[in-house]
């Protein structure tokens, strides 16, 4: 796609005091009409897109790492001393940097700025005015007041796709409150119905990783990518609003659909049971858990067969779902008899030749990466890192045919591209960057 060419000075700092006031003039746009060059061995669908990244922590880095698996060019904007939040969420460190920030910050170039200074500010609105995409994740009005708010910026870029992630939405009374995963997942209901089984005393538990905040960021960027086709239709951009709390509720899905139709009782925590299906959980064997799942009452006559018992698909305790669930603990215990007996290779070898029947071990996080069919589909690729040598990161989800995503970029170290993307992007030169430098203001 073409990019829009550079913008008069008087448009680009008009807005903010701080930017009229700027004792020094940037230098003028470079005239370009194609793409910067990407490293990428195939073009992914994305090619060519630029995306302005202000966001730190999960939601926003893990929406626009998507992004860039999927081709666009994304400039992460840091604060040039602390970086990114997560840069210092650990251990682990390796290489000097966190595990964290590793695993959600690949296919970025990072420029370090300090927006609150005039310059630092005027750096951030003109690289906006060549991006097709901002994305941020601050305060409702707290970039607003910075002069980075959409109103300002959609005046310099009427093209300009500006998503927000915010923790409760922009508006309303709770809008000013940060969030975090942990206390959207304990505010809106994901932790009543997560953890050890309710009946037994169990306590709530947030979910392993942070899945309000990833659920946020792929919401985000499946609005971002919407948002670009309607500007296909419309040549205009648009705000987008993404908040954690309204994900969150989205997601209780059909636990929040029972409480919608009325539901008498309240929802609980079933361990790794399911509230609605019988059998769908995990049983203890000989050298750990197993899970199986039976969705059906076709699949539960496989399971019975499987397990010896096939008399249990007859019994009018057992014969459909909703007998099933009426009659669990009976179910459950006479299946845990059968499990108790085997090893999770043997298990795997029964319902495999059986056939048509959702089962796997309960396996850790290793176990995991270095299963099989993971392998197969590369799901773990090694990219070269400038300090820690061969990095190790989780490989790409989806796969597509021709316009292939990629891991071109390992997730960068803070400010390792600012004098490139100001030179390339901006028409900064070398003595430019040195003297921002020495002010503090990039790095």
């Amino acid at each position: 796609m073409k990019r829009k060419q550079g913008y008069g000075l008087a448009v680009l700092l008009r807005g903010t005091a701080a930017c009229r006031t700027a004792p020094r003039q940037p230098p003028p746009l470079p005239q370009r009409s194609q793409p910067l060059s990407t490293t990428s061995p195939t073009p992914g669908p994305l090619q060519g897109l630029r995306v302005l990244d202000l966001t730190r922590v999960l939601a926003g880095p893990f929406a626009t790492m998507a992004l860039g698996d999927l081709g666009a060019d994304v400039i992460k904007i840091e604060h040039p001393q602390r970086g990114d939040d997560t840069r210092a969420w650990g251990p682990p460190f390796v290489g000097g940097e966190s595990a964290y920030f590793l695993s959600v910050n690949r296919n970025k170039r990072s420029v370090g700025v300090d927006f609150k200074q005039s310059e630092g500010l005027e750096i951030v609105r003109r690289l906006a005015s060549e991006s097709d995409v901002l994305i941020e994740n601050f305060l409702p009005g707290k970039l607003e007041k910075a002069g980075l708010g959409y109103d300002v910026l959609s005046e310099l870029n009427p093209r300009l796709i500006y998503c927000s992630i915010t923790g409760f939405g922009s508006d309303g009374i709770a809008a000013q409150r940060p969030g975090y995963d942990v206390i959207m997942q304990g505010m809106y209901g994901l932790m009543s119905i997560t953890g050890s089984p309710s009946d037994e005393g169990g306590e709530p538990a947030k979910t392993g990783v942070a899945m309000v905040d990833l659920a946020t960021g792929l919401f985000a960027h499946g609005a971002i990518l919407a948002a670009l086709h309607g500007r296909h239709q419309t040549g205009r951009g648009q705000k987008i609003d993404c908040s954690l709390m309204e994900t969150q509720l989205a997601c209780l899905v059909n636990i929040g659909q029972n409480w919608l139709l009325g539901a008498t009782t309240e929802a609980k925590r079933w361990g790794t049971a399911h509230e609605s299906i019988v059998p769908y959980q995990a049983f203890k064997c000989k050298d750990g858990k197993y899970m199986i799942g039976a969705g059906n009452d076709k699949q539960f006559e496989k399971l019975a067969v499987a397990v010896g018992m096939p008399e249990l698909s007859q019994d009018p305790r057992f014969r459909t779902n909703k007998d099933r669930t009426e009659h669990r603990k009976i179910l459950i215990n006479l299946l845990q008899t059968f499990f108790s007996t085997k090893t999770r290779v043997e298990l795997d070898a029964i319902f495999k030749a059986m056939g048509g029947l959702p089962y796997g071990p309960l396996r850790n996080i290793g176990e995991a990466f270095q299963d099989a069919q993971a392998q197969h589909r590369k799901m773990v690729v090694k990219v070269p890192h400038p300090t820690i040598g061969e990095l190790p990161l989780a490989g790409l989800p989806v796969k597509y045919s021709s316009t292939k995503p990629s891991i071109r970029r390992a997730p960068p170290l803070l400010g390792q591209h600012t004098e490139e993307v100001l030179q390339e992007c901006l028409g900064y030169t070398v003595d430019d960057v040195q003297r921002l430098r020495k002010a503090k203001i990039v790095c």
